[in-house]
């Protein structure tokens, strides 16, 4: 019994991962397959206003795969309140969102990012009404150690095209 149990452990987490696949790629046609080639989609990186790629990144600010879209964290890094902070973060999420082809009707995960729980309401007050009369399902967590640059909130996303 405890050697299928530690089989089915490791072996969860690919079981789980192929399991999903279906599920993620029927989101959309080019998710799924060029249907013209028949090739998988490809892993495409963007750069907000054209900007030039930096030489050595720690990461992708926007990231698409067929019609799949995926916003890294933005943060709000000058002096303000929660609700400037807020704001400011959203209208960089939707800027984002709006250069490769997506909108924030067509975000399906959001996930918040707060220095303090004590900005939830703020955040929310800004927060509400930004994503259309259908939102996206929304983590919201506070950081233990703070959000890097001093932001009183970053939020990423996972949007369609």
């Amino acid at each position: 019994m405890t050697s299928n149990r530690r089989d089915f452990i490791r072996r969860a987490p690919a079981v789980a991962a192929v399991a999903a696949v279906p599920a993620v790629a029927g989101a959309g046609t080019a998710a799924a397959a060029d249907s013209k080639s028949g090739r998988p989609p490809k892993k495409e990186v963007h750069y907000p206003d054209g900007a030039e790629p930096p030489e050595n990144p720690l990461f992708s600010p926007i990231v698409t795969y067929g019609s799949m879209v995926f916003i890294s964290g933005i943060g709000a890094h000058f002096e303000g309140d929660i609700k400037e902070h807020t704001e400011h973060v959203l209208n960089e999420v939707e800027r984002y969102l709006e250069s490769v082809g997506s909108s924030m009707e067509k975000v399906l995960k959001v996930n918040v990012y707060l220095n303090t729980l004590d900005d939830y309401d703020g955040m929310n007050e800004v927060f509400l009404g930004r994503w259309g009369p259908e939102p996206g399902v929304r983590t919201t967590i506070a950081a233990a150690a703070g959000i890097p640059g001093d932001s009183l909130v970053e939020i990423d996303c996972i949007a369609v095209i």
